[in-house]
């Protein structure tokens, strides 16, 4: 979209973790791996990359490392506009946080999970 608009309206009061597949791929296979060597309990963990940012910060987030490699945009990081979730409208309703308790996790396959942005 950054390639595309003049301008973005990104929603700036909803938060969480974004978490790439990869991360998700590597987490699973590790408590599989735990789990059948008989050092993973069953039960509900969460998983999660480390820290929090908000949409409109994850979409500047993108649009650095976009330009960082030199995409031809319309528009920079600054150039992102916040707004409020009431200006979004969407027909299912978005919690304003969506982070995941993670700790239980870590603990047990004691490992630090990585931050959001790396």
């Amino acid at each position: 979209m950054a390639a595309e608009r003049d301008t973005l309206r990104v929603v700036d009061d909803q938060h969480g973790a974004p978490t790439s597949a990869e991360m998700i791929a590597d987490v699973t296979a590790l408590a599989v791996s735990a789990y059948r060597s008989g050092t993973l309990a069953t039960g509900l963990y969460h998983l999660t990359a480390s820290g929090e940012t908000s949409w409109h910060d994850f979409a500047r987030h993108i649009i650095d490392r976009a330009n960082t490699n030199g995409a031809i945009l319309k528009l920079t990081a600054d150039e992102v506009q916040p707004i409020p979730t009431a200006d979004y409208p969407t027909p299912a309703r978005r919690p304003a946080n969506s982070r995941l308790h993670t700790r239980k996790l870590a603990e047990s396959l004691r490992i630090q999970l990585p931050h959001w942005a790396v």
